[in-house]
């Protein structure tokens, strides 16, 4: 059947809802309301928790793809549109290998992009449309101010029926209809749905925020108009339109707001944003080799970079290496490229190629996770364990959440044989792993052995002991 998902924060727009006019004043407005925490708003930790709770569940239920370089490339133009408001410390954003376009938000912070949303869009803005849009629904805490949405329910209820709703989008056949249907009717039964005047808002305020961070807001209104016209070719609505229905009148709205915004110029051909497609669409298996060869054929860039990720999938370094000294032509320095060469290398064991190609570039750029989570990754095999951790530690501190480099510090226990407390190690970067891809019992269980484990050392112990306690305390919050 066709998978339907009715992603955290979506939500069904109510089709009762009343319709107002919108004046469209001839200068730029930019009246975001200030929301306090007054009666009917929800406390802003508890929040957190329903954000970092569901993050935890999405992580279990959905297929989240983990690659720090398209994480963090989509991470600054969310963060750059995020500086535009006065939301702090969001839980994150998260990137879901579903073809269907789609996009949601929870509240406390967390966002997610479906990989078909990026393979879809022409240009980075338009993705920054949908980005500022998911953006506005939680900056404006529209689940907190439905006048109805959480009389007499608790907070973790209404995470338990959003992921509800995340489980069944997953489910085919007749079950996952019944179970689809059982959790639509819980959200219509509570009122958890936006209303269309919130659909509104968020348009005009999610404009409001991509303009200021220097996005054309006309994307917005082209990516309107294009799932439209995409919509009358097929026999199905993707996911996006029934979660956000796009009336002609929305449209039209986006379309005259924008026209009131000075006109920011938009790159028709952006490499960069090429090269983010393309390689999501091999992440996400929705490009052949076929097709990618044919672009090769072209000298296009984005493309021998996606071929070359394929071709390391595959396990074929030589041929991913003879594409890579093509591309070195073209650019020889894109982080990309870097990243991929260091795999190619990796792959065929040549430790010190892999060293010497990806330590000057993550040396240079310390921010640059990345780079630098490939360097770890190549110390860890080249036995240099202190190095990697230390630069492990660095974004774990920022970013305890980060699945990808509590893997990382696993990998580097694993393989540190001779260091002190090893076995406890194991354990408690497994807990991490296993706690944050939502095996919350696995993960305590780890820990408790890890515990047991670190009875010599009174201060390792005492670590151990308190990770248990917040993890315990944390998987109370039952969904």
């Amino acid at each position: 059947m066709k998978k339907i998902i009715l992603a955290c924060g979506l939500g069904l727009c109510s089709s009762l809802a009343q319709t107002h006019s919108v004046d469209f004043n001839s200068t730029p407005q930019f009246n975001v309301p200030e929301i306090g925490s007054g009666i009917g708003l929800l406390d802003q930790q508890k929040e957190r928790a329903i954000g970092e709770k569901v993050y935890r569940e999405v992580h279990r239920q959905l297929p989240v793809t983990q690659n720090p370089w398209l994480e963090d490339r989509l991470l600054a133009v969310f963060t750059h549109i995020l500086s535009q408001t006065q939301i702090s410390e969001p839980v994150g954003l998260l990137l879901i290998n579903d073809a269907q376009i789609n996009a949601f938000a929870v509240p406390g912070g967390l966002f997610a992009l479906n990989a078909g949303l990026i393979n879809s869009a022409r240009n980075m803005d338009e993705v920054a449309g949908v980005m500022a849009h998911e953006i506005a629904h939680v900056s404006q805490r529209h689940y907190s101010r439905s006048q109805e949405a959480f009389k007499g329910q608790g907070l973790l209820s209404l995470a338990g029926i959003l992921v509800g709703a995340l489980v069944a989008s997953q489910a085919d056949g007749d079950v996952g209809a019944a179970v689809m249907m059982g959790s639509q009717a819980a959200l219509m039964d509570k009122q958890l749905t936006y209303s269309r005047n919130q659909e509104r808002e968020a348009d005009r305020i999610g404009m409001q925020y991509m303009y200021r961070a220097g996005y054309n807001p006309q994307s917005m209104a082209d990516f309107f108009e294009v799932m439209h016209r995409a919509t009358s070719r097929v026999s199905f609505l993707p996911d996006f339109w029934l979660t956000h229905p796009l009336t002609t009148e929305r449209m039209s709205e986006a379309r005259l707001r924008a026209n009131q915004l000075p006109p920011v110029k938009t790159s028709l051909l952006d490499q960069d944003f090429e090269i983010l497609k393309w390689y999501s669409r091999v992440l996400s298996g929705q490009v052949t080799e076929q097709q990618l060869d044919a672009m090769v054929a072209q000298k296009n860039y984005a493309a021998e970079l996606a071929l070359v990720s394929l071709q390391v999938q595959q396990g074929d370094y030589a041929a991913a290496q003879k594409i890579l000294n093509d591309a070195k032509l073209q650019n020889a320095n894109h982080a990309l490229l870097l990243l991929l060469q260091t795999d190619v290398y990796l792959g065929q064991n040549k430790i010190q190629e892999a060293l010497t190609t990806i330590r000057s570039p993550a040396v240079v750029m310390p921010e640059n996770r990345a780079l630098n989570y490939k360097y770890a990754e190549a110390l860890i095999r080249n036995k240099e364990f202190g190095q990697a951790q230390i630069i492990l530690q660095r974004f774990l501190q920022s970013n305890p959440r980060d699945v990808s480099g509590w893997r990382l510090m696993l990998q580097l226990a694993n393989a540190d044989k001779s260091g002190a407390y090893r076995s406890v190690n194991v354990l408690r970067y497994r807990a991490e792993v296993e706690y944050w891809t939502g095996q919350e019992e696995s993960a305590i269980k780890s820990l408790l052995q890890a515990q047991r484990l670190a009875k010599d050392s009174k201060s390792l112990e005492a670590k151990v002991k308190q990770r248990v306690g917040e993890m315990q305390k944390e998987r109370m919050l039952k969904i």
